[in-house]
């Protein structure tokens, strides 16, 4: 813990905070969620407890002269029974934008999840530090600069206390546009090396964007209270990445798909009408490409402590509506070709994004989430496709004015 005399302790609060849309006091902190509590009420699942949970894109972000900074948080880390230990989650500090330092907290609560059984175990712990020294002074006169903290986007982080040397206020609007993004796991940051390096923060770094990510891994799943949400929440830039997670979980048929896709996108539409609102269908993952889900675990693999999955359906059962990959990626053009008579809805292919030739040059470890370097590859090309001049969320992309 902190010995320095000399110490300003200044409350967390949701004015301290970006990427979060709500803020729960608990009896140490604060727990930032990223689906209000209305919507967190209309679903009991505990995977997407867990995800919304998981801080990906949310950071704390004030000015100062500090030169040393110590936050105490409790987090939550998962554990796979018989996999191997999974390396502590990452807290980036950036400096005026430029990431300046990185640390992880040991101990706290630890959830060890059984994919033989299904069954899940929460183990408390002690609360930890996560300490940064040797702030460099920042571009204002008098050595003020922003600073951010971005939390780790796979542990659940309660936050207990914020210390500095120097006074703190939060950060100031610069005016930058906001992109809202929803997605799968790939989008929350599977296994990306840190919370600024998923590929929708590093996309939104590289497009001079403030993210608020919604990626919520594996429950991109159409939901109507995430539509609502989305529809309630301040955007200047819309996507939505739509399917891995239908074929995964096995989810609904073809009959369901596109009435679902259109509901979706209609209800955001009420809340943003002209906003640019981009459909992002999958990226490649072969074992789903033409072989409909569920996933589950490789066993065989597990049995040596790799964890990897395999899809569990049968391609015949296409005939009967089952989804696969190529078929979602067929329907969501089709949705968006048809929509696009009466509104500006964008469509990127997946694959162009990551495709067959990435993956043979990076392949998915796990056979369903990109590693460190396929995200930084991801974020380089979403920047690259979208974020250009005349791309769809380029100053010249929008088709109708922005709100």
């Amino acid at each position: 813990m902190h010995t320095n005399e000399n110490w300003i302790t200044t409350p967390v609060t949701a004015d301290l905070l970006r990427g979060a849309l709500d803020v729960e006091r608990t009896e140490r902190g604060v727990l930032p969620h990223r689906l209000p509590a209305w919507a967190r009420a209309q679903c009991a699942d505990g995977q997407l407890t867990m995800a919304e949970t998981q801080p990906s894109g949310v950071r704390l972000a004030f000015r100062t002269r500090a030169t040393a900074v110590e936050l105490d948080t409790l987090p939550t880390k998962r554990v796979y029974a018989g996999a191997p230990p999974r390396p502590d989650g990452v807290y980036d500090l950036l400096v005026d934008g430029h990431l300046a330092g990185q640390a992880s907290v040991t101990g706290g609560n630890t959830l060890t999840i059984d994919m033989t059984t299904g069954t899940t175990e929460l183990r408390p712990g002690p609360v930890g530090t996560v300490r940064f020294t040797g702030l460099p002074d920042g571009d204002g006169t008098d050595g003020a600069k922003d600073v951010e903290i971005w939390l780790p986007y796979n542990e659940t982080t309660e936050l207990i206390a914020l210390r500095t040397d120097a006074p703190v206020e939060p950060a100031p609007d610069r005016g930058r546009r906001v992109w809202l993004h929803h997605g799968s796991s790939i989008s929350h940051g599977s296994d990306a090396a840190s919370p600024t390096t998923t590929w929708p923060a590093l996309a939104a770094s590289l497009g001079g964007v403030d993210l608020v990510n919604l990626g919520l891994g594996g429950n991109a799943l159409l939901d109507p209270f995430t539509a609502r949400t989305m529809r309630d929440t301040r955007a200047d830039l819309i996507s939505v990445k739509i399917g891995i997670n239908l074929v995964n979980t096995d989810l609904m048929r073809l009959r369901a798909f596109a009435p679902a896709v259109h509901g979706f996108l209609d209800t955001i539409r009420e809340g943003h009408p002209t906003t640019p609102l981009l459909v992002v269908s999958p990226i490649l993952c072969p074992v789903h490409e033409d072989t409909p889900g569920p996933s589950a675990p490789d066993f065989t693999a597990l049995a040596t402590g790799q964890l990897r999955f395999r899809a569990a359906g049968d391609p015949a059962e296409r005939a009967s509506g089952k989804l696969t990959l190529n078929v979602i990626r067929d329907e969501l053009a089709r949705i968006v070709a048809q929509r696009s008579v009466r509104d500006p809805d964008l469509h990127l292919d997946g694959r162009d994004l990551y495709g067959a030739a990435d993956f043979a040059e990076l392949p998915l470890p796990d056979q369903l989430h990109p590693d460190a370097a396929t995200h930084r590859h991801i974020g380089e090309r979403f920047a690259e496709l979208a974020f250009t001049a005349d791309g769809p969320f380029g100053d010249r992309g929008a088709v109708l004015p922005r709100e």
